[in-house]
Parts: C-alpha cells; structure tokens; sequence
C-alpha cells in the first residue's frame, strides 16, 4: 500500500500540474482558451490510444516491471518538456505532455486493480480513496510549488499586465518564462529515475484476480468479449463523465479566475483539490461502515450537478460563499462561481473510488481488458475540456460553459443508480430467449 501510494503521488503530481501549465503556456504560445485547453487533449488522449498497447505490455512484463517501464517513459516525458520551453513550440510541448501521460498509462492499468483485488470488495472504495487522497493531496501541493518557481522574480502575471506590454517588451517577458519552466520538469524527471530503482527493488506481490477473497470474480460466468459485460462498458462511460468534470474543475480554475483578474490564479487548482481530499476523507470514514458504494455515487452525482447549477447562477461580483467557508482562516476568499468550481472536487472525489469495484464485479478472466477499457474512460479528461473551451470561445463566457458538466453528473447518478446493476445487454437477451424457443 505505501508503494502503490508512492505512485499515486506522482499521478497527482504529474496530472494536476496540467492547471498551472495552462495558463503560463497560453501566454508564451499566445493562445485562446480552446488552444490552451489541447494541453489537456494531448494529455488525457493517451489514455485512449495508449491504453490497449500498455495492457499488453503489463500481462508479459508483470506488474512490477510494467510500472517502471510506466515511470521510465514518464521520465522522458518530463526531459522534453525542457527543448519545449527551450524553442517555445506549443506541438513539442503538446507531445512531451502525450509521451508523458503515455508513460501515466501502465501506471494506472495496473495500480488501480491491483487495489480493488487487494482487499475485500466491499471495501474497495476506501482502499482507493485512501490511495485518492495522495494522490490529490499532490495536487494540492504542487500547484503552489510549481506557482512558487514560476513566479519567482517575474513580477506581475495577470492578464491586464501582460496586455499593457509593448511588442519588444512581451518577447522578453515570454523567454524569461520560458526559461522557467525548466526547472520544475528537470526536478519531475530526476525524481522519476530514482523511484524506478525503488520500484526495481519494491516487494511488490503479483496479484491473482480469479481469487479475489469475494468468491464472485471466480464463479463469474465467462463471456467471449469484455464488451459483452455492461457493468464494465457503462463504468467506462461513467468514468468518461468523471474524468472530464474533474479536469475541468481542476484545470480550468485558472483560467476562469484569471478572467476574473483573481490574484495568484496559477495556484487555484489547489483549492479544488484540497476538497477533494475532503470528499476522499469521508470516504475512508464513511464507506462501507455507513454508505455503501453505490450509495456513496448517487450522492455524489446529486452534488455535482447542484454545483453546476450553482457555477451558473452565482455572481461573479460575490464573495460571500467563499467568506462563509473559509474566509475566517484568513485563506483568500473568492468569487462565487469560482467557488462552486472548486467545490466540484468534493461532489465529484467518491466517483472513481466507487465506480471501479462496481465495473469490476464479476468480470472473472477479463479483468485485466476490463480495467483497460476504465483507463480508455479517462480520455473524457481530453475531450469534454476542449468541447468547454469551444463553448467558452463561441460565446465568451467560461461561465456559461460549465453547463457541459450537467449531462456527466446526470450520466453518473444513471450508473450508479442502474447501470452497474446490468449484466446483459437488452439484444443479447432478447437473443437468447429466442435460441430457447
């Protein structure tokens, strides 16, 4: 578990670095809100195309080596990263964020399982919740980090400012940024070499999924294909949904502050996932002592799309949510909208914990396809980002295209609801009744 938490840190790390890169690169490429957004595209598109090549890869390296392999490609990732900022190609630095994500790939296909089938099922969500709260508990920390780097000795970066800038002015502001960001992703790849000697020489157990302690993976009933198996293909789609509201609360943040001319915007993922971490904490108290799984994703669904709602309909000229949250600790309060933004993490944090032993239940030798067909789910984090930046830019309201969360929320209270509950698809059982006539 402290192993597999290790890796979890670095998802974190790695993956919600993403929403402090977004706005520094939209001012060294110039780019417009949709531009920006392929950041997350290029990122959480390897999932989608990555995801089969890696699984293979997994079941004939074994999970322990597979996760170097993962931690090895991650590195070279990071390293391209520095040409990147070097020449200030907005194409390199979409493929070194590809490479690296590619690399984020093996990782989660074989940590993720390996946690369900750890343990009892029924407890499952909290193991991965457990897991939930390194991994946004990273997320927290490092855009502060990253920020901290950045914007050591480079004054002013709110927009107003970069706008007043004369022509000469703004190429040098431009390359003194450039060389900034270096730094973090030379520290990201040292750090990546290192764990891979740890992971080399990590006790790491095989798991055997046909021998989960539940009894129900190894009675299941064998079917020909992983998408004969709803429970898993609808998860993958409620993990679509999932994923792409998570990046959008924790990457578009920024953006929709800096809009706002929010002080230190660069740092606002961090107050998206420390509610994250909130709603992973209840987790770990709650489920399945009090709430059980199923229960724990209807109530986050619900919670989602209260909060959209509530991004919609608040003013952006009010603080007083935020003030009435944490504006006594002295934390710097923020507009209201914002606010609901960031209290998506805690809505949404139960949704990957729970969906995952759901999909999981049952699906016997096809375990291993089942939980990459999940991870191929984590490419809504690259598609429903970029379909916000295209409303945001048709309408010029980021406010406004925080409406594309609502149908994911709604999609996710269906899974939790119904979907996990199928077990056949409604043509192969209208096809099997005819075979016993």
């Amino acid at each position: 578990m402290t192993i597999i938490g290790i890796l979890f840190f670095i998802f974190g790390f790695v993956t919600w670095l993403n929403g402090s890169l977004i706005p520094f690169l939209q001012i060294i490429c110039e780019l417009d809100e949709f531009e920006a957004l392929l950041v997350t595209f290029s990122f959480y598109i390897a999932y989608t195309v990555m995801a089969y090549p890696m699984s293979m890869i997994l079941s004939r390296s074994g999970y322990k080596n597979g996760m170097a392999i993962g931690l090895l490609i991650m590195s070279v990732g990071a390293l391209l990263h520095i040409p990147a900022a070097l020449s200030g190609i907005y194409s390199l630095f979409l493929l070194a964020l590809f490479v690296l994500a590619t690399g984020l790939t093996i990782l989660q296909t074989a940590s993720n399982p390996y946690l369900v089938y750890l343990g009892p099922e029924k407890s499952a969500a909290m193991r991965i919740s457990i897991m939930g709260i390194v991994n946004k508990g990273a997320g927290v920390v490092v855009p502060i980090i990253f920020t901290a780097l950045i914007l050591s000795d480079i004054g002013d970066i709110s927009k107003s400012y970069v706008m007043s800038l004369s022509d000469e002015q703004f190429l040098i502001y431009k390359e003194t940024l450039s060389q900034k960001l270096i730094m973090p992703y030379t520290i990201m790849a040292g750090v990546l070499f290192v764990l891979i000697g740890l992971l080399k020489f990590a006790p790491l157990p095989e798991i055997q999924p046909t021998s989960d302690p539940s009894g129900s993976i190894a009675t299941a009933e064998k079917k020909s294909s992983i998408l004969n198996y709803p429970q898993a293909v609808l998860g993958a789609f409620a993990l679509f949904a999932y994923v792409g509201v998570e990046v959008i609360a924790g990457d578009t943040i920024g953006l929709y502050g800096a809009s706002l001319d929010v002080p230190n915007f660069s740092g606002l993922t961090s107050y998206t996932m420390f509610f994250m971490v909130i709603g992973y904490v209840l987790g770990i108290i709650c489920i399945p002592r009090f709430i059980s799984q199923q229960k724990a994703l209807t109530l986050s669904a619900v919670a989602g799309s209260a909060c959209i709602v509530g991004i919609i309909t608040a003013s952006p000229d009010s603080v007083s949510l935020s003030q009435l949250l944490w504006g006594w600790t002295g934390i710097p309060v923020l507009p209201n909208p914002v606010t609901w933004v960031a209290l998506m993490g805690l809505a949404h944090a139960l949704v990957w914990p729970s969906v995952w032993p759901l999909a999981l239940k049952d699906l016997g030798q096809h375990s291993a396809q089942g939980s990459a067909l999940l991870i191929m789910g984590i490419s809504g984090g690259a598609i429903l980002p970029l379909v916000f930046g295209k409303i945001s830019s048709a309408t010029g309201d980021l406010q406004l295209a925080y409406l594309v969360g609502l149908p994911c929320y709604l999609f996710i209270l269906f899974y939790a609801l119904r979907g996990h509950k199928i077990r056949r698809w409604p043509w192969s059982a209208s096809t099997s009744s005819m075979g016993k006539r």
